[in-house]
């Protein structure tokens, strides 16, 4: 096992992997913005170095800094978290180079599976189902008008480079394409550096479900179940749990076992997430592979009682799961919900300022995942995500009352700061969410509170 591992990343996710790593013996080093000098994992770890001002590109995303923090502080791995560098394939071709072990997949599977059209490609032949889509960059608005010809409307244009539900634009209609072709390629130059962009069939009513796998590099491949993601504003999620709630066991089984022989097939190493969409005639659809551990892998953690940091640092070290199939049992279930420093009433505006008084909860079967305290200041720079709350219960239905407590616990003060807490109540309670047939349209229907 490693004896000292760099954490490239920031907030909650890094103070996560952090304690993980205290866990297991190993010295961890952080490294942090001028932004983040007082941020929990900088007090938690045991060495930090500060390698930058707060713009994330001249911090979390220069790699010169990050490289030379682990080199001079003695670490030989570098766990990325999710965002940032973590499915960056150059970032992790530089740190082959250095002779650092980067706590992810090799970068010809993130090179393969970062471009997404590409993936949908090298994802069909390993059998997956696909949506019709044009399977590779476009170029001119006159491509995309003949490539939709043939895919059918509505059509969302994406970004090659994309993730996060950014970089995305939806054209219903024909006369509709032009403008949202120019708007996706704009978001993606902007967001990811990277222009180009490609069309998919837009399922407008679906489910956003998701298979998590554990691989080795020697093809062991396991699964940790589904989770269900559907409840997202502007494609970005915001309540996750497990399992996928009206989705049959066995049919879940069976997406579960064709997930892993297709991640057998491309070569796949270490924590991901395969992501569906379920449209309305029970069919899935693959959309794309997360080459990293999720915002909302706490939901597997709680039902399987899998450290899921850990398996990455074991996969890493020793090139296979400390685990095997047989060890995985699902019991009960388990929701997450993203408590953002957002105003839902003015778009989900960010509300970066001082907080004056934090309460999170606690209690039964209730994990908290943060890393602001009373003082700190949440940065207009970064991810407005203050803390997840998450919950495990033998049912779903006691899980929703368990989470509709956490959240009544929960209270953030300070001058400017608005949170998402109570619109997250309103979607629990919404009698499509109770009764487990909500789609990715849901947050849509509720009113901002």
């Amino acid at each position: 096992m490693f004896g000292t591992v760099l954490i490239a990343n920031r907030g909650e996710i890094a103070l996560r992997v952090a304690r993980t790593c205290k866990e297991m013996g190993i010295r961890t080093v952080a490294v942090y913005s001028s932004a983040d000098e007082d941020s929990p994992v900088v007090h938690l770890a045991d060495e930090a170095v500060r390698i930058g001002p707060p713009p994330a590109k001249r911090s979390y995303l220069y790699a010169p800094a990050v490289l030379q923090a682990a080199l001079q502080t003695g670490a030989e791995a570098i766990h990325p978290g999710y965002g940032f560098v973590s499915e960056d394939a150059d970032f992790a071709e530089m740190c082959r180079a250095e002779g650092l072990t980067f706590i992810g997949s090799p970068p010809e599977v993130l090179a393969m599976l970062g471009d997404k059209a590409e993936a949908l490609r090298v994802l069909s032949a390993a059998g997956l189902p696909v949506l019709p889509g044009s399977h590779r960059p476009l170029s001119s608005v006159g491509e995309a008008v003949e490539a939709a010809a043939g895919i059918g409307f509505p059509i969302i244009v994406k970004a090659l480079s994309g993730g996060g539900g950014r970089g995305m634009a939806i054209a219903l209609r024909p006369p509709e394409l032009p403008e949202a072709y120019a708007q996706a390629r704009n978001a993606a130059r902007a967001v990811f550096g990277d222009e180009r962009v490609y069309l998919e069939r837009y399922v407008e009513s679906a489910r956003h479900v998701e298979v998590q796998v554990l691989a080795g590099t020697k093809g062991q491949v396991l699964h940790l179940g589904a989770r269900d993601c559907s409840v997202q504003r502007r494609r970005q999620k915001l309540i996750e749990e497990t399992p996928v709630p009206g989705l049959p066991e066995d049919v879940a089984a069976g997406l579960c076992e064709r997930t892993v022989e297709a991640a057998r097939a491309v070569g796949y190493v270490g924590a991901g997430t395969f992501e569906f969409l379920l449209d309305d005639a029970g069919e899935f659809h693959c959309i794309e592979v997360n080459c990293r551990i999720q915002v909302e892998h706490p939901v597997t953690e709680l039902v399987t009682g899998v450290d899921l940091v850990r398996e990455q640092l074991h996969v890493a070290a020793t090139g296979a799961p400390g685990i095997t199939q047989d060890d995985v049992r699902l019991s009960g279930a388990a929701i997450e919900c993203r408590i953002n420093a957002e105003d839902p009433a003015r778009g989900f505006l960010p509300t970066p300022g001082t907080v004056d008084s934090l309460v999170l909860p606690g209690g039964p079967f209730t994990r908290v995942d943060d890393h602001v305290r009373p003082g700190m200041r949440v940065s207009p720079f970064y991810d407005p995500l203050l803390a997840k709350v998450s919950v495990w219960a033998p049912d779903r239905d006691q899980a929703i009352a368990r989470m509709e407590r956490a959240l009544s616990e929960c209270a953030v003060t300070g001058a400017g700061i608005s949170t998402t807490t109570g619109f997250l109540a309103g979607l629990l309670a919404h009698p499509l969410f109770r009764d487990g047939k909500h789609t990715t349209a849901l947050a849509e229907t509720v009113e901002p509170v």
